[in-house]
């Protein structure tokens, strides 16, 4: 399964920088405007509209494998394999209870203070 899954991120990044190349490389709709009144130079490899057509529906294609990888992706991490178990319950770790904590630990907490137990041991003064 783990061959799977870097087999499709190694594709779903090609197809993200190809994408990011390709959307670079386009001329923006405002290009095709002065070319179209005769201001600017419209000769390329593809023709005048050809190159368009080809880069767009290049980078369309390129995005749908982006998104069909990308959701591929998010199925495969969510998928658990299936325990006979009806209980949610039956597959948590057990956890051991907490010791009891002492007052010297409870102490050095920042903020915690000690209640202080009244000491028998001396009498109280005589009153006058």
């Amino acid at each position: 399964m783990s061959m799977v899954l870097t087999l499709i991120l190694v594709v779903q990044m090609l197809s993200a920088l190809a994408m990011i190349g390709l959307i670079l490389i386009q001329h923006g709709k405002g290009a095709d405007m002065g070319a179209a009144f005769g201001s600017g130079g419209s000769g390329s490899l593809f023709g005048a509209t050809g190159g368009a057509n080809f880069l767009s529906r290049t980078t369309a294609v390129l995005a749908a494998v982006f998104f069909v990888c990308t959701l591929l992706l998010a199925y495969f991490s969510n998928v658990r394999p299936t325990a006979p178990s009806s209980s949610v319950l039956e597959g948590a770790a057990v956890t051991a209870p907490a010791a009891p904590v002492d007052s010297s630990t409870a102490a050095q907490i920042p903020g915690n203070t000690p209640t202080a137990k009244p000491d028998n041991s001396v009498p109280p003064a005589p009153a006058k």
